[in-house]
């Protein structure tokens, strides 16, 4: 049973009210293994709702946007000039595009594209899904005692 300080692997897909799938492990692959209580996995409300369930379990858990990637926040969208972006990139540029834009720490920070037009890009720097309630399709694979 899920505890805390518990072992967990696990699969899971971040699906969109839409139905449509987000984020997945399946597609990746390999589930996701985490320590519960020690800020390794999503947020603390998912883990609370894990708490008691044993291998074999498959809840559905829905998140409120402040429990899930947060609100999205007007002062993290910007208007970039389009000439900004050059080469092959200038011509690529489509609504809903995500690039990479390296930050003066030398850091990358992904954006997206919400609005084009002949002088300005609009980028939207707030996670991609920032403001959305989601719903986690879980399924425990294994739970270990906490170590």
């Amino acid at each position: 049973m899920i505890e805390v300080g518990s072992i967990v692997t696990m699969h899971f897909d971040v699906r969109l009210k839409d139905g449509s799938v987000a984020e997945s492990t399946r597609n990746i692959g390999a589930p996701m293994t985490f320590q519960v209580g020690h800020d390794d996995f999503f947020s603390e409300k998912l883990e609370q709702q894990l708490l008691g369930l044993n291998i074999g379990a498959k809840p559905k858990i829905m998140l409120m946007p402040e429990d899930a990637f947060g609100p999205a926040h007007p002062a993290n969208i910007y208007q970039v000039p389009r000439a900004q972006f050059k080469g092959e990139l200038a011509n690529q540029l489509e609504v809903g595009l995500i690039i990479n834009f390296t930050q003066l720490d030398g850091r990358d920070i992904p954006g997206v594209i919400r609005e084009l037009d002949a002088h300005e890009v609009t980028v939207d720097f707030n996670h991609p899904l920032a403001g959305q309630v989601v719903l986690f399709d879980i399924e425990i694979i294994d739970v270990k005692p906490k170590p």
